[in-house]
């Protein structure tokens, strides 16, 4: 895993300076502080920071082909790359490295922008053609890597991080109240908006390419559920499932240093756990999260799964003062506005886990998004069973069954239940229909926007930024591929992956790799009939039965629970830091003109009473605090570092057209 940085001129010729690029590699050093790269010519500059897994003293990028006219720099892994290097060596190419990154070269000379459909892996690509002037950039499947671009004085800038970006003197730093109200409604943007006005993200599964002031984006992969099915047996789904999360591991553990796990407790992480431990036969550490809070704590369940595989088991004991402390570096690595304080305890596990001297983990995200892990699907499921009969007094109470986990809901009465679930009920035929409700409740945290952040969204906003992208194909698949889309396209590539995933494993350079992301599992699972997803009320209930042969019944049997942490009370203790009060103190609410002072005021005052806040209390709460923080280290006084010295193992190749030049 890597950071990856460009400037490149796609109308006129501005001056590339070579400052520029070493202060944009400054700001992403933690991904990738063992060595660090630039090229430059007249026309392009890239740049990369390498954290070394594979080729650890051999791999230095930017890497050229053989004639030296294709130069890339690469954030990722392509697990596939031991068979792909082996086909290309057959077919004539010369290889300098041992580096993944260079097969994706060579790939590239032979299939151009197709060769993306060989990789298996998580990536990030920029690739320059020097000869044809060409800029290509592409992103994985499903976003595992960010990647970030803007246009500015006809130059096209790219960054691994939009700090990168903003590290180029030209680029400005403004809020886009639009982007705002959609994190403030779906939990994060919509892709390619980001929370920064004119800067976006390459959406995933698509490619762009730049050539003669012309930009050009194009998807070359596709999340389908309309795949065509070979009906088989439950038993011969359940095989196949298990053969591929193996293969997927497998792949997994190629690296040239020490490969560990997190360890959740729950079924996705202990199966990925399971696999390394039985499967493929290799020693294993893993780390965990554990909670001084009992109502978030799942320690028991981690010590047990531990102990069941013989693991070397660290933890991370997080306290309410802990999260509220790293809160501010949070932000600063996630750069952008969040409402739940989840990524604060993985920041703490990702330190962990490099002080333990590892710098990749396998980890269990991907599946409660393509096998139907999440309350939702289930909350779908009950309100079109109540739609039937919606004069129930019975059927709203299985809801009761769903969120265990929010205290009181359990024992919440009929008309609670009814009214809450009640919004929008008997229109099933709603594209949004399982998401309604999250996507409600959520908004009402927007009557805190100032009426002028409200009036600039109104004004800036088109159709397409208010609500998700439904493919074609979207009305002729069931309900759960519907709500498992909305799932997959709004919460894991553009939160989940991004927020809690790249960007706090990468805060300390450390890699995460997520065999359930395996594009082999995805489209696998794409196909698999909805019963065996999701069985009545039982999730991911094929995982269960491929699991149930390596996991303790403890464990493959448990119901899901899932990750969160303390909200109010990691701000409100008796370590309360003191950014929250500058935060929120009336002054500073007027001063940025975001959020109504009046407002803010009452939520600080009920958080300081003691008060238990509610749900959408809190995710105000930590989305104000969150936004502000943002505004704080990005818009009024960003920290500029001075640029990459000598001194940091920087390899420079300036080129003067494609024949000159020469490494320096």
């Amino acid at each position: 895993m890597c950071g990856i940085v460009g400037i490149v001129n796609i109308q006129g010729d501005q001056p590339i300076h070579e400052e520029t690029l070493r202060r944009m590699l400054a700001m992403i050093r933690h991904r990738g502080p063992d060595q660090f790269g630039i090229y430059l010519d007249d026309q392009a500059g890239l740049g990369n920071a390498r954290l070394s897994i594979i080729d650890l003293h051999g791999g230095q990028q930017p890497i050229a082909n053989e004639d030296e006219t294709l130069w890339i720099v690469f954030n990722g892994e392509i697990f596939n790359y031991v068979e792909l290097r082996s086909d290309l060596e057959a077919r004539g190419h010369r290889f300098t490295t041992s580096t993944d990154t260079e097969v994706i070269l060579h790939l590239y000379e032979d299939h151009g922008p197709a060769c993306l459909s060989l990789l298996n892996g998580q990536f990030a690509i920029a690739l320059w053609d020097a000869r044809e002037q060409t800029l290509f950039l592409a992103r994985d499947r499903v976003g595992i890597l960010p990647l970030f671009y803007t246009i500015v004085d006809g130059a096209l800038i790219f960054g691994s991080e939009i700090k990168a970006i903003l590290a180029d003197p030209r680029v400005p730093r403004a809020i886009d109240p639009v982007a705002l109200e959609q994190i403030f409604t779906f939990w994060s943007t919509l892709s390619p908006r980001t929370i920064f006005r004119n800067i976006v993200d390459l959406p995933p599964g698509h490619y762009l390419i730049a050539r003669q002031g012309q930009i050009d984006i194009r998807p070359y992969w596709r999340l389908d559920f309309g795949l065509p099915v070979r009906e088989r047996s439950e038993d011969e789904y359940i095989e196949e499932l298990r053969e591929l999360l193996i293969d997927a591991t497998r792949i997994r553990l190629r690296a040239d240093v020490p490969v560990g796990a997190y360890l959740s407790g729950g079924l996705d992480s202990s199966t990925v756990a399971a696999i390394v431990r039985s499967a493929a036969g290799v020693q294993l550490d893993t780390f965990s999260i554990a909670f001084s809070d009992p109502e978030f704590d799942e320690s028991s369940f981690q010590r047990q799964m531990a102990q069941f595989l013989g693991t070397d088991h660290q933890v991370a004991f997080v306290t309410h003062a802990d999260i509220g402390r790293v809160f501010p570096e949070v932000i600063w690595h996630t750069e952008t506005p969040i409402l739940r304080t989840s990524p604060a305890p993985l920041f703490l596990l990702s330190q962990l886990v490099r002080d333990r001297n590892y710098r990749v983990v396998l980890t269990g995200e991907g599946a409660d998004e393509f096998l139907a892990g999440y309350d939702i699907f289930k909350e779908a499921k009950v309100r079109r069973f109540w739609a039937r009969q919606p004069t129930s007094r019975l059927r709203p109470l299985l809801f009761r069954r769903l969120y265990p986990w929010i205290a009181g809901f359990a024992s919440s009465n009929t008309a609670y239940l009814s009214a809450f679930f009640s919004e929008g009920l008997m229109d099933t035929q709603a594209p949004d229909y399982s998401h309604r409700p999250r996507w409600r409740t959520t908004s009402r945290i927007r009557r805190f926007f100032s009426d002028e952040v409200r009036q600039a969204a109104d004004a800036l906003a088109q159709p397409e930024d208010r609500a998700p992208f439904y493919p074609e194909a979207f009305s002729t698949w069931d309900p759960l591929q519907q709500a498992q889309y909305l799932e997959i396209t709004t919460f894991l590539s553009q939160y989940l992956l991004a927020a809690q995933g790249d960007r706090m494993l990468m805060a300390h350079a450390v890699e995460g790799r997520f065999p359930f992301l395996d594009h082999r599992v995805i489209e696998f699972a794409s196909r698999l009939p909805s019963r065996l997803k999701l069985r009545g009320l039982t999730e991911k209930y094929i995982l269960r039965q491929v699991s149930r042969r390596w996991l303790p019944d403890a464990i493959w049997q448990r119901a899901k629970q899932p990750y969160r942490a303390p909200i109010h009370r990691s701000f409100f203790n008796d370590a309360r830091p003191g950014y929250v009060d500058h935060l929120l103190a009336p002054e500073y609410i007027q001063a940025t003109g975001l959020f109504r002072p009046m407002a803010v005021a009452h939520l600080r005052k009920k958080a300081l009473s003691g008060v238990r806040l509610s749900e959408t209390e809190d995710m105000a709460l930590v989305g104000i605090l969150s936004t502000h923080l943002l505004v704080e280290q990005f818009i009024r006084d960003m920290r500029m570092p001075q640029p990459l010295s000598d001194a940091d193992d920087v390899r420079v190749c300036i080129r003067s057209g494609v024949a000159a030049g020469g490494d320096r």
